[in-house]
């Protein structure tokens, strides 16, 4: 079962992606905030198939944990969605410059975050 690793510090949102991803089929793992996100990605034994990824978080924002996944062997090839609520254009460029391989702005609709879910695995429609 494809594993999907979420940050997010939103509970409700949190709990909504939970829920629409395991209802899809998918395991989920969660962090809350940025000092749980870089100990889950220091401690993982194995790779996620894809992580949804907020920008601010408490301790360590979303531009530096993408950083440390870069850096990190074997996850450089790991898909990137960064899920925030920042929306100027220079947030979204430097997302990009530093990795993320798809960027979506809240409130998001779930089909559409699916539909880009299908870019990067198998997701039923």
């Amino acid at each position: 079962m494809d594993t999907v690793l979420i940050i997010e510090d939103d509970e409700h949102i949190g709990g909504l992606l939970k829920f629409l991803l395991e209802r899809h089929g998918f395991d989920t793992r969660m962090a809350a905030d940025g000092r749980a996100a870089a100990a889950l990605i220091d401690s993982a034994e194995t790779l996620p198939a894809l992580i949804l990824l907020d920008v601010m978080l408490p301790y360590h924002d979303g531009f530096e944990l993408i950083a440390q996944i870069r850096a990190k062997a074997g996850w450089q090839a790991v898909p990137v969605i960064m899920l925030t609520a920042k929306s100027m254009e220079r947030d979204i460029v430097r997302a990009f410059d530093a990795g993320a391989n798809d960027y979506i702005v809240k409130p998001f609709q779930p089909t559409e975050l699916l539909a880009r879910l299908r870019r990067f695995m198998k997701v039923p429609a």
